[in-house]
Formats: structure tokens, sequence, C-alpha cells
């Protein structure tokens, strides 16, 4: 049967709009799959091997009290002993030059102002020497700049030109007693007393931890620490200096302060530069209480030869390093690298963990920073930059065209 006209009408029409419809849906569909954002790649983590270090075990003598700390490690690493406060004898003029050297500073080079001796100075050689305490001879109207007097004090360890420096720095014994208690409980040293300028006073007193941190804050004040690594030097109207630590030189000690007392023993506040891979660390230690400085100095030998094996330097990361990679549904795929080489200093079995924080990768260059390598030693967290190794590119129209479900939803 012949169609009607209607019917014919009617079957243009569907032709027509069907064809419409056709263009459109093309129109709409190449814009569509051709400039769709594309799904971020899959990242996919590498197990990181496991960095472990052995535990120190430093060799204290037996006597008196002992402990270590570092420079560039909080308080104190190991002790042993009596950790309660004991007399310090001699170390204490460590607390006397630092408090002196804040109320009145020196730079590295300079001398400072000129302080001249008097009969009250004589009076104080004759007191402390009938005391048995270490003086350096003086006279009237000696000059000495505050340098040379900080120099008499910590390498002679000089009672009589500790107080003159003291007396001169506070106006009066008593005032610069009442500065250093005040800059004793500034710097936190809860367990440390000071009653004089020379540790002649068994009241004198500080815990082997509190003389940690001051072996620290000494090695931080640039005169302090010159000072006390000087074995010898020449003084005018005085003569020959010699340091009375007698480690000096000797195992990479430079520092810091004797002390000598009935009441104490044999003290030494040490420091020693010792060396660890590839560069040095400062380890800053006191040991209290042995029966004579020969014995001391054989036994702070003996703990420095035994600490040193606890600092170990450990390879965090290598440059070029894969700790994962990331796959496009495409097939391109780049790994995820490390940028540089990175190294540190751990001490004795310190905990290291590492973990790794990946950004979303969609499209990106290679080089791309692509995340951190997140490593915590101890307790601290430093972060490592993370690149591709390669590109990660657009996949081109015929895959978009061909993959509009990969595309869309």
């Amino acid at each position: 049967m012949p169609l009607t006209r209607a019917q014919i009408y009617r079957r243009r029409r569907v032709a027509v709009f069907g064809g419409l419809a056709a263009v459109l849906a093309v129109l709409l569909y190449l814009p569509t799959t051709l400039l769709a954002p594309v799904s971020a790649a899959e990242f996919r983590p590498v197990e990181l091997p496991p960095i472990t270090t052995a535990p120190a075990a430093p060799t204290f003598p037996a006597y008196g009290g002992g402990a270590i700390g570092a420079v560039g490690w909080d308080g104190v690493l190991a002790t042993s002993g009596d950790t309660a406060p004991r007399s310090i004898a001699s170390i204490t003029k460590v607390v006397t030059a630092l408090v002196v050297l804040d109320a009145h500073p020196l730079a590295v080079g300079e001398t400072g102002p000129t302080i001249e001796t008097t009969t009250a100075d004589v009076a104080l050689y004759d007191s402390y020497l009938a005391r048995n305490g270490k003086v350096v001879s003086v006279r009237p109207g000696l000059q000495f700049t505050q340098r040379e007097m900080l120099d008499l004090v910590l390498i002679e360890s000089a009672n009589n030109y500790a107080e003159t420096l003291a007396t001169w720095a506070f106006g009066s014994h008593q005032a610069y007693v009442d500065a250093a208690t005040a800059w004793v409980a500034a710097h936190g040293l809860t367990q440390t007393t000071i009653v004089d300028s020379t540790g002649m006073s068994p009241d004198n007193r500080s815990s082997t931890a509190d003389l940690v941190t001051l072996g620290k804050l000494a090695l931080e004040h640039p005169v302090v620490a010159e000072i006390v690594a000087t074995p010898t030097m020449q003084l005018h109207d005085i003569g020959r200096l010699d340091n009375t630590n007698g480690l000096l030189g000797m195992g990479g000690v430079d520092g810091i302060k004797t002390g000598t007392l009935d009441e104490a023993g044999a003290c030494l506040l040490f420091a020693a530069d010792l060396p660890v891979g590839g560069g040095t660390v400062t380890v800053v230690g006191a040991v209290l209480g042995a029966e004579d400085h020969d014995q001391l100095d054989t036994d702070v030998q003996a703990l420095l030869a035994s600490v040193t094996p606890g600092f170990q330097e450990v390879t965090l990361a290598t440059d070029g390093e894969v700790v994962g990679s990331y796959a496009s549904e495409w097939g391109d795929r780049s790994d995820l690298v490390v940028v540089g080489d990175h190294r540190t200093v751990v001490w004795s079995d310190a905990p290291v963990a590492a973990t790794v924080d990946s950004r979303e990768v969609h499209l990106a260059h290679a080089g791309s920073d692509a995340g951190a390598l997140r490593v915590t030693v101890a307790g601290e967290t430093t972060d490592i930059t993370l690149r591709l190794a390669d590109e990660i590119d657009d996949p081109g129209p015929w895959w978009r065209l061909t993959n509009p479900i990969a595309l869309l939803f």
C-alpha cells in the first residue's frame, strides 16, 4: 500500500531530526571527550628498607657522676652514677666568665676595658694562697684588659683574678653572686647553685646534666670557646699561662674546664670533636669525683673512645632512589624519585622512620615536584623532595574518543 502524504512527512521529520540529533551528539561528544580532565594516575609506593643502628655503649668510670651530650642534640645522651647536684670546684669559673660577658660583652679580637689591680687584689692573693687555692701573682698597679682577665680565670684557673674580675664587673662580690644566680635561673640550670666566683666553696653545686648544658653554653660563646681551647699563652707581667686541662689537643678535646676540691674530687667539664662519617660531632660531657686528674684524664679518654662509635652516619635516601610509581589509565608511567643524597648522624639506636607523602598527579612534566619523603629521626621530622622521573602526558585524541567511560565516569 502506498504511503500517505502524512506518513511520508512524518518519516522525513524523523530523518531530519534524527540527523540533527546525531550531529548535535557528535558536536557534544567531541569537545566533552577531547577536553575532559583526565583522572589521577594511580600511585603505588614501594616498601622502603628499614634503617637500624646499633645501641651505644659508653664506658663511664665507676666513681662519682658522669654525663655526655652533644652540640645539636637536646639534653643529655647518657648518664652514669650520681645524677644529683655535687660540688663542682673550679668549673664554677665557667659561670663566672659567662655572667661577666653577659654584663660586659666582648667579641673575638676585642680586648675590652682595662682593669688595674690594687692592694685589695694583693689581699685576695694572700687569702686564697692561705686556703691552698690556685693563685697567680699580682701587685698594685698592674693593668689587664677584660680579655686578659678572662684568660687568667679560664686558662690558669686563678682564684684571685676570678674574684677581681667579678667584683670589677658588678661592683661587689655579692652583687656578682646575685647576678650569677639570676643567670643560672634564666638558662634553666635548675640543679645549679653558685655562691662565689671561684669554686672554692663546696656549696657551688651542679648536676652532671646541668653541666652538659653549661658546657654547650660555653661553646656557643666565641670568646669563651677560644679561651678554653688555648693550651698555653704568654701574658705581660705574668709570663706563661698553662691550661689546667691536660687533655687539650688529645683525641679532639678542645675544652672546657677542670675543677679540684677536697669535697668535689677531681672534676672535668670537657668538649671534644669526634670524627663521624664525613664530619665531626662535638661531644660535651662532665665527670665528677675522681681521685686525681691523672685517673680522671685516663677515664675521660676511655669514655670518649667508647662514645665515638655511638654516633653513626646513616643514609636516609639517595639521589634517584625510587620510592613509588604512578601509572595512568592510558599507559603512561613514571617513578617517584628522591632529589639529592641525604644523610644524617644518629646517636645510638635512635628510631628512624620514613613515609612517602605523595601528591595527586594528573598530567605533569618530568622533574615536577610530586611529594615528599617524610623522615623522622629520634622524633624530629624532615621532608625530602620527591620528583617525577618521567612525564605523565595527555593521552591524546584517539584514546580520549575511544574511552569516554574512563573520562566521564
